[in-house]
């Protein structure tokens, strides 16, 4: 072999090194992606598990073009995706030390179907149901539909709760974006007097987010609501603590940091639940503190644009 072939040789694949590299950095350092302009940032980690689809993408060139470099490359995604994610494909069956299962459903303001979603629900025979996008008309449906199995249940504006347990000290959890008129309430807090002690419950719905060409990822009023969330949790005097809810994002976004930071990590499970044609994301969180998720996963398919999630905690 020549010098000249030689140097081609060493030289073959540097693109898809590179690429394979910045994916790699990216895995592990998202934070370097500023928000501003479009929240690029926020976007990006939305959507972080998705990017170790660059490794079997990139692999193919790397391997059609005989490229010792860039497969190597690979290593750095490819060992940075199972570091971050890799705990979360092995969910397993239920812990036998598990005491709760709870169940986290936005089940869209426009379902056509909220009896059989409700009944849905109720098979599941979880501890605590919680519900957004709970409208007026719908409402009787689910009260009919839990009352035998969930005698005590809150609702505060177009969130609720279901409970197998006695709720008490039950309250508004003002969320509101400083923009948004009374009437919008989307936040409650009760404590549920279980068998393992009293637990603060939450329910919350954040704002949704949009994305556009124009705007990238408009969060504003999600991030803004995230912050009073945080405040109120932090607020909170009981130790045990679940919080549940459509907080329109994953907890990998930046923006949800005033929740994520006060919260217990979440349990293993990706539990895509949106949208529920094809879902990309997580965007339906349970978290607790002072006790451990121990599996969260999907359930079947509603009249909702989002699946339900249910979650296995131990306290």
């Amino acid at each position: 072999m020549t010098r000249e072939r030689a140097g081609r040789r060493r030289q073959r694949g540097r693109v898809t090194a590179l690429l394979g590299l910045l994916a790699g950095v990216l895995l592990l350092f998202p934070g370097l992606v500023p928000n501003a302009p479009g929240r690029v940032g926020s976007l990006l980690e939305t959507f972080l598990p998705w990017l170790g689809l660059a490794v079997p993408v990139l692999l193919v060139p790397a391997l059609l073009r005989r490229s010792l470099l860039a497969t190597a490359a690979l290593l750095l995604p490819a060992v940075a995706w199972a570091a971050l994610f890799g705990g979360l494909l092995f969910t397993g069956d239920r812990a036998p030390d598990t005491t709760f299962t709870v169940v986290q459903h936005n089940i869209s303001d426009v379902n056509p179907e909220p009896a059989a979603t409700a009944r849905a629900l109720a098979a599941t025979g979880a501890d605590l149901i919680a519900l957004e996008e709970l409208t007026a008309p719908a409402l009787p449906a689910f009260e009919s539909a839990l009352a035998a199995d969930y005698p005590h249940h809150a609702t505060r504006g177009t969130v609720g709760l279901w409970s197998k347990y006695p709720l008490t000290g039950v309250r508004l959890v003002d969320i509101r974006p400083k923009d948004v008129g009374e009437g919008w309430d989307r936040g409650l807090r009760a404590t549920a007097r279980t068998p393992e002690g009293d637990v603060a419950v939450y329910v919350a719905h954040l704002p949704s987010v949009r994305i556009g060409p124009a705007t990238g990822l408009a969060s504003g009023r999600r991030d803004e609501s995230a912050a009073l969330l945080g405040k109120a949790l932090a607020a909170e005097p009981l130790d045990r603590v679940i919080l549940l809810g459509d907080l329109n994002s994953t907890l990998d976004d930046r923006g949800l940091e005033p929740v994520s930071s006060l919260m217990d990590a979440p349990g293993p499970g990706f539990a895509f639940s949106w949208p529920a044609k094809l879902p990309v994301a997580r965007i339906d969180q349970v978290l607790t503190r002072s006790a451990t998720v121990t599996r969260v996963r999907s359930l079947p398919a509603t009249g909702s644009d989002h699946l339900p999630i249910a979650a296995d905690i131990r306290f």
